[in-house]
């Protein structure tokens, strides 16, 4: 990866002369194939928001997914969306203008739009823009949701002896349906992600039999801001920060905690800043995870440039809701496949952007 360290952006020598941009954002809805159901609460369907650039002659788009752990809404990221949409816009000013917005969905969706036109107007790509080697096919986690024991059970089975499983816990019951999944799965390995919902006391208590489970993570056990009971804590499996990861900013803060660092781009707010934190993290010796929200292959699209740079991928979000969007991830029993370019970051429009 070709990374300036010292700035958040990057810049891009575009091959148009500047030009006016207009940026259109809509919500939309997708459908949730069954209940996703985690410690914080359960949903059935996943409301994001869609972001247009347009130069008169080529759009980008991108999807966002606004997170209510983080304070956002619907109406509060497409209100920071259109007030900077309101100002007057070129490839001059854009990106400084991102920038100047909090890391959050309504930074991501703009962010990752705007690498997608600049891809379109470059005619490239943007992972040639930012100098990275074409994705791999991996291995990315299958979520399960917090349910009883035999539930849980049964719906690892429907998996079909999935390589990597990411299982949702709160902190009732966790040996006991960890137990019942993993006798289901004897050759899957598994994250557990407690979402923020366990004490120490429940790690210091379950962590030597989950990893009898084959479980391989743990994902953010205690609260975020919360977790100094981490600190040189000496756990047999890796522990992963999620809630407590936004973006490089709190590396520091993560030292002697945790192990693993969960970049999700509504976290980050784009594609720019995770590409600083998984460089940054991984000089500062810790492993990657590449997380989503719940969302359609759009918004899963510009973080999969980054999963040869990963030990741990959940983007396994258009497997969640009912129906994908056209020229989706494919998927084979956990195996993910590159995307061929034409939803998000190729050098033509999309038919729906």
């Amino acid at each position: 990866m070709a990374i300036e360290q010292s700035t958040q952006t990057y810049n891009v020598k575009n091959a148009t002369k500047p030009s006016n941009l207009v940026i259109k954002v809509v919500k939309e809805q997708f459908s949730l194939q069954h209940v996703f159901r985690i410690a914080r609460g359960a949903k059935t369907q996943a409301d994001v928001v869609v972001v247009t650039i347009s130069d008169n002659h080529n759009t980008g788009w991108s999807e966002a997914v606004p997170y209510a752990r983080y304070q956002e809404s619907l109406d509060s990221v497409i209100e920071q969306i259109n007030t900077l949409s309101q100002s007057t816009l070129n490839s001059e000013n854009i990106t400084g203008l991102i920038a100047s917005l909090p890391s959050g969905a309504a930074r991501n969706a703009l962010d990752c739009a705007w690498w997608d036109l600049q891809a379109k107007q470059n005619k490239t790509t943007v992972a040639a823009l930012l100098a990275l080697a074409p994705a791999l096919p991996c291995v990315t986690a299958q979520t399960l949701s917090i349910d009883s024991p035999e539930a849980m059970a049964k719906a690892v089975l429907a998996l079909n002896n999935p390589p990597l499983v990411k299982v949702k816990l709160d902190n009732q019951n966790i040996v006991e349906k960890m137990t019942a999944i993993a006798q289901a799965a004897p050759n899957s390995k598994f994250i557990v992600d407690a979402n923020e919902a366990w004490t120490i006391d429940d790690l210091r208590h379950c962590c030597l039999q989950l990893k009898d489970l084959n479980v391989v993570l743990i994902e953010q056990p205690l609260p975020a801001g919360e977790d100094q009971d981490l600190i040189n804590f000496s756990s047999p499996i890796p522990l992963c920060a999620d809630e407590s990861c936004h973006t490089r900013a709190e590396l520091k803060y993560l030292k002697n905690r945790y192990q693993v660092v969960n970049i999700k781009l509504d976290k980050t707010g784009g594609l720019t800043e995770a590409v600083l934190l998984a460089q940054e993290a991984k000089n500062q010796g810790f492993e990657l995870m590449l997380g989503c929200m719940v969302g359609s292959s759009l918004a899963m699209a510009p973080l999969a440039l980054l999963v040869n740079e990963a030990k741990f991928v959940d983007l396994d979000g258009p497997l969640l809701i009912s129906a994908d969007r056209e020229d989706g991830f494919e998927f084979n029993q956990g195996l993910m496949q590159p995307l061929s370019g034409k939803l998000w970051g190729g050098n033509r429009n999309h038919t729906n952007a």
